[in-house]
């Protein structure tokens, strides 16, 4: 199928995509922002998406404020067209590295070389996995709408089936990620490599015990609390990492295929855990 009819508009700063935005729909259009498009024209070609008008951000990679990514004290700050590609070839110190060796599960290379790290964000699919990173590691959405900017925690980012708390009148600018973790782990399964994961993990070991994020057993990506709390109160190794992904298991409702997923959970969890402790 190919996409229903559309206007095009090419924004050249930021401030000129906001006005954009803002005049559009004023003018009773719907328009929707485009940077790599590898999530966005494939719903438009299925008719799942049907925006009225694209407002291309492509120009806008000329910014290096938007372009590049940089260490600023422990954060990492990551560009919105920065793409999956500059993060898996970069060189991210222990904090981060996370991020580089999770993109081998997005997609295939022309995916990774065009998609984006913020329109992955956005794009608020629950499987994605850069919407596990961002609440493995506390991001923070930076949006500039027509009030201003506004910060928004990964937390606070997540809705429900593609549904984020970005407005229609937002440009997202940077995602800081503000929680280093030098033992972390991603892992999913998908009936084939570059396809959408059934169940992803990602997880993280610290002092304090650790962190669990599933992505394919709720409407949006979820953190886990009861396989957290098993973390915190053991030692790590091969029985407490049983453990942890047996509550992770018990603690979901998957919306459909529930015991699969159950089980998909319980190898995940276990996998991305061991994975992460060998980081030490």
């Amino acid at each position: 199928m190919k996409a229903a009819a559309f206007g095009y508009h090419r924004a050249f700063d930021v401030a000129d995509a906001v006005g954009l935005l803002d005049g559009l729909t004023r003018a009773g259009e719907d328009p929707k922002l485009i940077a790599g498009g590898q999530s966005l024209l494939p719903m438009m070609n299925f008719r799942l998406a049907r925006p009225t008008a694209l407002i291309d951000l492509a120009p806008l990679r000329r910014d290096p404020a938007l372009g590049t990514f940089r260490r600023q004290g422990d954060e990492l700050v990551v560009g919105a067209l920065v793409t999956h590609r500059q993060i898996e070839v970069a060189l991210l110190g222990r904090d981060f590295d996370v991020l580089s060796r999770a993109m081998r599960w997005v997609g295939h290379l022309p995916i990774r070389s065009r998609g984006t790290v913020a329109g992955s964000i956005v794009h608020g699919d629950a499987t994605a996995e850069w919407c596990l990173l961002a609440l493995l590691l506390d991001a923070v959405i930076v949006a500039e709408g027509p009030h201003g900017t506004r910060e928004i925690p990964a937390a606070e980012m997540f809705y429900g089936f593609y549904a984020t708390a970005v407005d229609p009148g937002e440009v997202v600018t940077r995602v800081r990620f503000t929680r280093p973790a030098p033992r972390a782990a991603l892992t999913e399964f998908a009936r084939r490599h570059g396809d959408f994961a059934t169940v992803s993990a990602a997880v993280s070991l610290d002092a304090e015990g650790g962190r669990v994020v599933l992505g394919g057993v709720a409407p949006a990506p979820i953190r886990v609390p009861e396989a957290e709390a098993v973390l915190a109160g053991g030692t790590p190794g091969p029985a407490l990492f049983a453990e942890c992904a047996e509550a992770a298991a018990a603690a979901i409702d998957p919306p459909e295929d529930g015991p699969y997923r159950c089980r998909l959970t319980r190898t995940l969890v276990a996998q991305a855990l061991e994975q992460a402790w060998e980081r030490r």
